[in-house]
């Protein structure tokens, strides 16, 4: 007797710790669209809650143009004829933004930052990090390349220019990160390059570039950051922003 109740006893405190195990693991899953504490702590910003674009603008309105729409918990480009550049209603100067993307077949986008309302387009003032299906867009620029200016090396494993995005219907994670010092372009863990804003390298290519005969261009410190909406269908979730404080 003394036996099976010790059995039982035993089986419910396995029962019992799984179940809180299966709890933790449950709570450790980052949810779509949310911080964690750590993230918080850490003073990261959600720009898309999921739910609506409250902190959006469409390029030089105040209001957000019906191309771009919220479903299921995605932020999309569904309409690029009447969707437009979105840009944060926010400013910014120096910042890690991470956010995560699925594009279309064929699809271009891009992430424009140091945006400002003094040109007739967002990438009359800001760089532009490019976002494509690199399979069958009709653009050269590929994917994660800082547009008409810098592109990552060859992969030694393939010999082709590196390439870490995932196929279409995938997601893929970006990390821009944007300081004085050093602005670093990373796909899925995977880091492209560096360059330093206002460097005689980056001047140099600027001038040899078609942003070369843009007075404005990359003039500013500060500005908005905008998401691409012109060039086809894309969605977006879990971006958030990470101001980073220079020190004086």
């Amino acid at each position: 007797m003394k036996s099976i109740v010790f059995k039982i006893a035993l089986i419910t405190t396995i029962l019992s710790i799984t179940i809180v195990n299966a709890q933790t693991d449950t709570n450790d899953i980052e949810k779509p669209n949310t911080l964690s504490q750590k993230e918080k702590d850490s003073g990261w910003k959600l720009l898309f809650n999921g739910n609506d674009l409250s902190e959006w603008h469409s390029f030089k309105r105040d209001d957000v143009r019906p191309g771009w729409q919220v479903k299921d918990g995605t932020l999309i480009c569904d309409d690029p004829h009447d969707a437009g550049d979105l840009c944060t209603n926010d400013m910014y100067d120096w910042f890690e933004l991470q956010l995560e993307y699925n594009i279309t077949e064929a699809g271009n986008s891009g992430i424009i930052y140091h945006v400002t309302d003094e040109g007739g387009a967002t990438w009359q003032t800001g760089p532009e990090f490019q976002l494509e299906d690199n399979e069958k867009a009709a653009d050269k620029i590929r994917c994660g390349w800082l547009y008409g200016l810098y592109q990552p090396p060859l992969d030694p494993n393939t010999g082709k220019i590196l390439d870490a995005t995932k196929p279409v219907g995938q997601w893929n994670k970006i990390t821009l990160r944007i300081t004085p010092e050093k602005c670093e372009h990373i796909i899925n863990g995977v880091k492209y390059f560096e360059y330093v804003l206002g460097s005689e390298d980056f001047k140099a290519r600027v001038t040899k570039s078609k942003f070369g005969s843009m007075p404005l261009f990359t003039k500013s410190e500060t500005g908005y950051i905008a998401l691409q909406g012109d060039h086809g269908q894309i969605s977006f979730r879990n971006i958030k922003i990470r101001p980073i404080q220079m020190e004086q």
